[in-house]
């Protein structure tokens, strides 16, 4: 077990502000070869209720559409920058279809990583993908099915603890299922519509969130608009808060106590050192690009 152990440990905002710098650089970045992206999820809340993190948030989310993070995979690639990692997703049983721009020097370890050796743990920031879906209902509802399928598959891999009974039994009946052609299977469908060019929506379902909260109008989406957050300008999505009503509700409305803890994912953190330092054995990684390695035999995709 790493040894997670310091004098002064970094606050929130301390960490907050080594997100924003990564954020910059990736808003730069697409800025420079015309890439859109949007701020998403609680990123997107914190900007417009709070003029940029929410104050006991410690992660920045971003959406690209899949043609957009080729690009945006192929710019960082080309500038090869040597403080940040950028670390793609669906290599390994535990990873959701997700990429993370790490920067070195930094330690953010989460507890479902805090074993793990073969990948980067610094400070990130996280990209994940919208994919389009057509506007018919019976269509969403099974991709929507798929899409928690892959996504049950990669957290049962993790030390994630199911909440409910339900959940309990579905992970235990994955044992008897042929889970990577059904993986393989779901992220065909997950990606089959993404060159629709009229009469779909936007997805996003390979997550936690729920069919309602997870599905969004195009035209609420893009095309994207300046927005400030901190001291940077980010972009967001066109309609932003109709985006937020989606996702939340009543989003000016400040959660309770006990959710603002939720909302802190870093299990150890260190603004000021790298996170070798703390995993006993970890070997050099290198490079800017990082594929999270499979934990066990065989390929996922």
């Amino acid at each position: 077990m790493p040894d997670f152990r310091m004098d002064n440990p970094p606050t929130v905002r301390d960490i907050q502000k080594k997100i924003l710098e990564i954020a910059k650089y990736i808003d730069a970045l697409c800025r420079k070869n015309g890439i859109e992206y949007c701020i998403a999820a609680g990123t997107a809340l914190g900007a417009v209720r709070h003029g940029g993190f929410i104050p006991w948030d410690d992660d920045l989310d971003i959406f690209m559409t899949p043609d957009q993070y080729r690009k945006f995979r192929d710019a960082f690639g080309a500038e090869a920058p040597e403080k940040f990692v950028l670390q793609e997703w669906f290599v390994a049983d535990d990873a959701l279809e997700r990429a993370k721009v790490r920067m070195n020097g930094t330690t953010f370890i989460e507890e479902v990583t805090q074993n793990r050796k073969d990948i980067h743990q610094g400070v990130f920031v996280d990209i994940f993908l919208l994919h389009k879906v057509p506007e018919n209902i019976l269509v969403q509802k099974w991709v929507y099915f798929l899409a928690k399928f892959a996504t049950l598959y990669a957290i049962s891999h993790r030390n994630w603890k199911p909440k409910t009974p339900v959940q309990a039994l579905a992970v235990r009946a994955l044992r008897f299922l042929p889970c990577r052609m059904l993986c393989n299977l779901a992220y065909h469908f997950i990606g089959k519509y993404d060159g629709m060019a009229d009469g779909f929506m936007y997805f996003h379902w390979v997550t936690k969130f729920r069919f309602e909260r997870g599905l969004f109008a195009a035209d609420h989406c893009f095309p994207v608009t300046d927005i400030p957050f901190e001291d940077a300008t980010l972009l967001a999505p066109k309609d932003v808060r109709k985006m937020l009503e989606a996702l939340y509700g009543d989003y000016m409305q400040l959660p309770s106590e006990k959710d603002r803890k939720a909302a802190v994912h870093a299990m150890f953190a260190d603004v000021n050192r790298d996170f070798t330092a703390y995993i006993e054995g970890m070997p050099p990684l290198g490079g800017c690009l990082q594929a999270v390695r499979l934990s066990k035999s065989g390929a996922t995709r």
